[in-house]
């Protein structure tokens, strides 16, 4: 009977986010993620699905390890289509291996003897038609990293464009130049988990926090709708000074880019930390309005965050669009195409 990891190998077609080193060693460098990892004729790269055979990159296509359809505020996206439910789909593997993984059943796999689920074998026009008889107003590519498989991203995107779908990344920003401009044609959305503003913690998690660093401020650049994530770990990344680092780094390449903290639970391998309260959320979000970021949201714990959970308008302060958790209440950008009916204040945001 064949493993896991064979099935998986058999699904796998040549890359394209690859370049040859030592044509005649076969030795390949992948820049899908920041690891940038060479690899060796029969090895695999730190994300254990992308392997060199002759060669030649062979990266995964055509599954899928994970696929629901969701909301896209649980994404968490808050500036684009409001309201709208996305099909999201994940395969296996990932380039990190955070011990406080929500999806590390599918991230860890390679790593992890425990992890690891049969792949569901899919086509790209299957998926979007599923998602589309849902009644889904986009797409994402999340639960693993989905840096690793960009290539099938791609190819699930494009058919997405054609039915008139918006397409999202929800990824650690792990990235390099190469991975955001092969994405760029056809990626809306890019959410980044900014984990946290201390390299000893990234190198931690198996990163490198430059990397995201320069990572969030080309995906701005390059003109992807761009939103972070912060989840706030007591004990790891929630000191006052370490949340105003984060703040200020984002306000420093755009005061408009949403900042998202939310709370932590204790899961996989990290159990000794306390969930995050209500009030650690609250004083991370008001660095983030006192730091300049014209939009910051709490999230995880709805009902118990006030007015953190709503997108009001940085100029008169008009709540806009009212939410309960992944649920939106009212919308009165809806009408009037993102700007604000009360004073005319442009809100940026992808609005459907």
């Amino acid at each position: 009977m064949s493993t896991l990891q064979q099935r998986l190998d058999q699904l796998a077609i040549p890359g394209e986010l690859y370049e040859v080193t030592d044509e005649a060693d076969h030795k390949i460098r992948c820049y899908a993620c920041g690891h940038r990892c060479l690899i060796r004729d029969g090895g695999r790269g730190v994300c254990k699905v992308r392997f060199n055979k002759g060669g030649v990159l062979y990266v995964p296509r055509g599954y899928v390890g994970a696929l629901q359809v969701d909301p896209v505020e649980k994404k968490p996206f808050n500036h684009l289509d409001p309201g709208a439910n996305v099909i999201s789909f994940g395969m296996l593997g990932c380039d990190l291996h955070c011990s406080y993984c929500q999806n590390w059943e599918i991230s860890q796999h390679g790593r992890d003897e425990d992890a690891g689920r049969d792949p569901d074998i899919i086509s790209a026009t299957e998926l979007i038609k599923l998602g589309k008889a849902r009644g889904a107003r986009g797409v994402a590519s999340t639960y693993n990293e989905p840096l690793i498989t960009s290539e099938w991203a791609v190819e699930v995107f494009k058919e997405a464009k054609r039915q008139g779908l918006h397409t999202m990344y929800i990824s650690n920003g792990n990235g390099t130049p190469e991975v955001i401009h092969y994405l760029r044609p056809h990626l809306d959305g890019y959410k980044i988990d900014l984990k946290s503003m201390r390299d000893k913690n990234y190198r931690q998690l198996g990163a490198v926090l430059q990397n995201v660093l320069d990572t969030i401020k080309l995906v701005k650049e390059v003109g992807l709708w761009l939103e972070i994530v912060t989840l706030v770990i007591p004990g790891f990344n929630d000191s006052q000074e370490e949340l105003w680092d984060a703040a200020r780094y984002i306000a420093s390449i755009s005061r408009d880019i949403p900042w998202h903290v939310t709370a932590f639970h204790p899961d996989y391998r990290m159990t000794d930390p306390p969930r995050t309260t209500a009030n650690m959320l609250i004083r991370a979000a008001e660095i983030g309005a006192e730091a300049g970021l014209n939009y910051v949201y709490a999230g995880n714990l709805p009902g118990y965050v006030g007015d953190w959970e709503h997108t009001h308008c940085p100029t008169c302060q008009t709540i806009l669009i009212r939410r309960h958790g992944f649920y939106v209440l009212e919308n009165r950008l809806k009408a009037t195409h993102g700007d604000c009916p009360n004073c005319g204040t442009h809100i940026p945001g992808i609005w459907g």
